[in-house]
């Protein structure tokens, strides 16, 4: 039976870093995915970037509380996770690349369901539920079966559960896999709109979405950070000799270029 939750409990929170992790080692199976990780997010949109098996996917695990830490400390929301998770949690909005869910549910009931998950006061849900599915677009698809959306309308029912509780930290493991063009536009202005309020952090291979939707830019490789700044600052590290189509992905290249050919000395 799910207790009642008081307003202090559910009221957001206000924390110079809502993710503050230091020195923090987390494990994929037997492997060491992140390595001594320094991290401070504050209140905005922040990018992660980085190769396939940089670490993306195992640290937004660890700040999903998914995964518990092999090493290093970590704080989210201003409490250790060393402590009540449960409360922890009703501060996050999650979305892993693979969710689950009841295909027969419709769009309305899954996104109830996650707010009775989150442990959402009863009378606040309905009109919570509504304001998601509203705001990334499927309104007109609120009573309609899981089983019958696109791989598209899927993640984006996917970011409704995540927002629905009005999360102060937003975790969006590849949310634009499966997306159209114009609905990665939308999507990057409901997280221009998020981002007002809560610490969000996105993961992505697609460093043009980091450029036009973050403020800050984050870009990891064999479980360390690389860099963190602007994407202007991004921009900067590039030059016409790197690879890439846009001065953002030359940025991008550059980094990864001298890391590997430091760790290769």
């Amino acid at each position: 039976m799910i207790r009642t939750v008081t307003a202090a409990e559910t009221a957001p929170t206000t924390h110079p870093w809502p993710i503050h992790a230091e020195g923090l080692r987390v494990r994929a199976g037997r492997h060491l995915a992140v390595d001594g990780l320094d991290l401070a997010l504050g209140v905005g949109v922040h990018g992660l970037l980085g190769p396939n098996g940089a670490g993306k996917t195992t640290l937004m695990r660890a700040l999903a509380t998914v995964v518990k830490p092999a090493g290093g400390r970590l704080t989210l929301r201003g409490q250790s996770i060393d402590g009540d998770l449960r409360r922890v949690r009703r501060g996050l909005g999650y979305l892993p690349q693979q969710f689950g869910f009841y295909p027969r549910f419709t769009v309305r009931e899954f996104v109830e369901y996650m707010a009775w998950l989150k442990e959402m006061p009863k009378a606040a849900v309905p009109g919570a539920v509504q304001r998601a599915i509203d705001r990334v677009g499927l309104t007109a698809k609120a009573d309609a079966r899981m089983k019958t959306l696109s791989g598209g309308m899927l993640r984006r029912a996917g970011i409704a559960q995540a927002i629905v509780n009005d999360p102060e930290i937003v975790l969006l493991d590849e949310p634009t896999v499966g997306l159209d063009p114009e609905q990665r536009l939308d999507f990057r202005e409901l997280l221009r709109t998020v981002g007002v309020d809560s610490c969000v952090l996105v993961s992505t291979h697609l460093v043009e979405d980091v450029v036009a939707a973050c403020t800050e830019v984050i870009l990891i490789c064999d479980g360390r950070r690389l860099f963190q700044g602007t994407p202007d600052d991004l921009i900067a590290r590039g030059g016409p000799g790197d690879p890439g189509d846009s001065p953002a992905e030359r940025g991008y290249s550059a980094v990864l270029r001298r890391h590997r050919e430091q760790a290769a000395r």
